[in-house]
């Protein structure tokens, strides 16, 4: 059909572009789902490579969804999580390319809203700093990764993941007792909700930890 009426013809545009964008961004991923994607692609999923391609599918779905919303610091330290979790289970030189996209990922949301999701950015920037190798190779910094984990208990001292991060890192650097009370401290923390995959998950790590210091 031709549109004669130029105004119309506008009017017709636009809301075909308004109905195709409104229809590509309800198909974007919610946080809770990316959330709980996360969880299953962790927890759940014990093939390697089905997990590589289970967070793979995960992070395309999270930067389609940052596209619909580039200032959205909650998605940015997700990507960065679902990044980091990746080149865990990836490993070689890829991973290290991860970790660097994740770690600035964490320190621009860090410049602008270090309390979102109550200081997770802290702790994960943290966790990459004692996790990744040093120089030359990497970033990795224990100092650097105290200050953080220190500062993501100050946001949320009573928080599942800051205190099993901190206690994890305390570990690794052979301060047994303090490690089990933060880990101990993480054992106790109220359940996530909307999260039980995830907190059971978690909590199973923390298990396992303790079980290795005691």
């Amino acid at each position: 059909m031709k549109v004669r009426n130029p105004l119309l013809a506008t009017m017709i545009a636009t809301g075909a572009l308004l109905f195709t964008y409104h229809t590509q961004a309800a198909e974007t991923m919610t946080l809770e789902a990316i959330q709980h994607q996360w969880a299953h692609c962790k927890y759940d999923v014990f093939n390697e490579d089905n997990k590589i391609n289970c967070l793979e599918t995960l992070i395309q779905q999270n930067q389609q969804a940052l596209r619909y919303a580039p200032g959205n610091n909650e998605l940015k330290v997700w990507l960065a999580i679902n990044k980091s979790t990746l080149a865990g289970v990836n490993g070689g030189l890829g991973a290290l390319s991860l970790v660097k996209e994740a770690k600035s990922l964490l320190e621009e949301v860090i410049e602008k809203n270090p309390k979102v999701l109550e200081g997770s950015a802290y702790t994960s920037l943290g966790s990459l700093y004692y996790q990744v190798p040093g120089w030359p190779l990497g970033f990795g910094d224990d100092e650097k990764a105290e200050q953080m984990l220190k500062k993501a208990l100050t946001i949320n001292p009573d928080g599942i993941d800051p205190n099993f991060f901190y206690g994890d890192y305390l570990a690794n650097e052979g301060r047994k007792a303090e490690a089990i009370a933060f880990l101990k401290k993480a054992q106790r923390a109220t359940p996530s909700p909307g999260r039980p995959l995830a907190d059971r998950g978690r909590q199973q790590e923390i298990a396992t930890k303790l079980k290795e210091l005691q």
